[in-house]
């Protein structure tokens, strides 16, 4: 009983003591923050597997719609080109200008498809410290899920079907209005809103 007591102890001091080795090393300011400085393979891999899990736990009870109805996926393109080709691509994109500096780097959605409740989930409420900013705070859910149905289509697509999808994608005069000033844009394709 005594040893066992002892055992106890002993674990619990060791976990409180890296701990705190761990609170010191935080707070001396060694570890380098900056995006173009990889993290560690260990602390990857960790960040990583917290990352997938909190999204799998969050996501799992999302009720998803029907994302084949074209309308959805017609907005979706035009959304997905105004706010998403910088930094996850569109077919035919081999980079882009600030993905070049984001740490850690975006999926490719043009080449990878996500699971649509966990697609749903990220665009809502964004990723901490990755630059996924939380799109729910400015586009209801309708919108979300226009999103998540265009990327439903996007991998295999040609860059000529994408171009083409995005010039047929209703205007987003919410967004222009957001983007503040009041304009009507047009889609061209490439990402950009030409007003």
């Amino acid at each position: 009983m005594k040893r066992r007591i002892e055992y106890r102890t002993s674990m619990v001091a060791g976990v409180v003591v890296l701990g705190l080795l761990a609170y010191a090393y935080a707070w001396s300011g060694f570890y380098n923050i900056g995006a173009d400085s990889p993290h560690e393979p260990l602390t990857y891999r960790f960040l990583t597997m917290v990352r997938e899990h909190s999204v799998q736990r969050h996501a799992r009870d999302i009720s998803v719609p029907n994302l084949d109805d074209p309308t959805l996926i017609l907005k979706g393109a035009g959304q997905y080109a105004a706010m998403c080709t910088g930094c996850h691509l569109a077919p035919g994109m081999s980079d882009s200008e600030i993905r070049a500096g984001l740490y850690p780097q975006p999926p490719n959605l043009s080449q990878q498809r996500i699971e649509p409740r966990e697609a749903f989930w990220i665009i809502k409420h964004g990723v901490k410290m990755s630059g996924m900013p939380a799109w729910g705070a400015t586009h209801d859910d309708p919108t979300i899920w226009s999103m998540v149905a265009f990327l439903q289509k996007l991998p295999g697509m040609t860059p000529a079907q994408y171009k083409d999808v995005v010039a047929k994608a209703p205007p987003d005069n919410d967004m222009d209005m957001d983007m503040g000033a009041g304009k009507q844009g047009a889609h061209d394709g490439s990402g950009e809103t030409s007003h």
